[in-house]
């Protein structure tokens, strides 16, 4: 049986990455699957696959996170779990590699991304997910939990989604449920860097040896990809997970044990 058959959920930021790995996993358990992206390529993409309405539009922009919920309500007539996979990457910085003048447009960049675009989403989400008593699963790190794997800035963010994820598992209780997948490294991700700090087009899924570097921090020996995470937000939007709110999976190979 399709683990999340006749549910039906929203994936922001779902054109590649973990984002499409999560959509394409819900398509495959049976639900119907709306989607917000920002990259018009990755929309064309997303429309030849998708089961529902796909968004062309922008995660920290409160009119298209309210547009892309009202597109899945219109064709699904309700909402049972919403995901969050938007992010940018710092490519580990340390705050003494960022220059001065730049500090604040970087931090304001990557909170707006990592973290405000979460809450827009949810926002906008409240009230059907209330209806459904549906779920929200929002995209963590090993780096909401430990330093070492993104710099300051990254850390930082992932940090403060880990906040948002027991706030408001403690706020939206009992209709709602929200918890976080924790991801390691990541191959064949389009993780993209800060544009303020001269880094938009660097994409971490394409730095060297990515896959073999992800394995070595292993303590499974695995290199993990989008299809091998998506497996932990099909669960958690499953009714195998309607005990579980405020807490993490940590899809990671083990790399963030002692």
């Amino acid at each position: 049986m399709s683990r999340l058959a006749g549910k039906r959920a929203l994936v922001i930021g779902a054109g590649s990455g973990i984002g499409r790995g999560v959509h394409d996993a819900f398509v495959r358990e049976g639900a119907g699957v709306g989607a917000l992206e920002i990259n018009p390529h990755k929309c064309e993409a997303l429309a030849a696959a998708s089961t529902g309405p796909v968004i062309c539009g922008d995660a920290t922009s409160t009119d298209d996170n309210e547009a892309a919920v009202a597109a899945v309500l219109e064709s699904f007539g309700g909402l049972d779990t919403l995901v969050s996979c938007v992010g940018l990457f710092d490519f580990y910085l340390g705050l003494r590699k960022i220059p001065a003048d730049a500090l604040d447009d970087a931090f304001a960049e990557i909170m707006d991304v990592n973290v405000r675009s979460m809450l827009l989403a949810v926002r906008a989400a409240i009230e059907p997910l209330q209806q459904s008593r549906g779920s929200v699963i929002l995209t963590g790190s090993t780096s909401s939990f430990k330093p070492g794997r993104g710099g300051i800035l990254y850390v930082a963010s992932k940090f403060a989604v880990r906040g948002c994820v027991e706030s408001l598992a403690h706020e939206l209780a009992p209709e709602i449920r929200v918890n976080g997948v924790a991801p390691g490294g990541t191959h064949s991700t389009d993780l993209r860097g800060l544009r303020s700090l001269g880094l938009r087009d660097r994409s971490l899924g394409e730095e060297p040896n990515r896959a073999e570097s992800i394995r070595q921090r292993s303590r499974l020996d695995v290199a993990l990809g989008p299809a091998d995470h998506a497996e932990s937000y099909v669960f958690l939007a499953s009714e195998a997970a309607r005990g579980m709110t405020g807490r993490f999976i940590h899809s990671d190979g083990g790399a963030n044990l002692p």
